[in-house]
């Protein structure tokens, strides 16, 4: 049996849980090919990130179950997963990847809506008379 690394990220809404094998850089997101699921360069860089400042690229084949959230949020758990499941392949890597923060969860989530008003913050329109 190869190696496998299995990792977890979050970010927002968002949850991917990923396993890692050593390979040639084949990456399949829910089961489709990783430039078809995250479409704009700005994503698949973001999802990158962690190999690039490891300098591991095309040496892992990744499979991600992607759910919750929106694409923003689904590729920064993806990246925080990728980054986790690479510490755990070689534990040198955590010295090159925290000082980027790749290895922080972003805690920023989405403000609840308050009881007595539209939104998280909007007040409803008021009328002096």
């Amino acid at each position: 049996m190869t190696q496998e690394f299995i990792a977890t990220g979050r970010r927002k809404n968002a949850v991917a849980r990923i396993r890692m094998s050593p390979g040639t850089g084949k990456i399949e997101v829910n089961g489709r090919p990783f430039e078809d699921y995250f479409k704009t360069t700005n994503l698949q860089n973001i999802v990158l990130t962690p190999f690039e400042v490891a300098k591991a690229i095309n040496q892992f084949d990744l499979s991600v179950n992607a759910h919750g959230g929106g694409q923003n949020g689904q590729a920064g758990a993806v990246r925080l997963a990728v980054a986790r499941a690479l510490t755990e392949a070689n534990p040198e890597l955590r010295a090159v990847l925290k000082p980027e923060g790749l290895l922080m969860r972003d805690p920023r989530m989405k403000e609840r809506k308050k009881a007595g008003q539209p939104g998280a913050r909007k007040r409803f329109q008021f009328s002096k008379r």
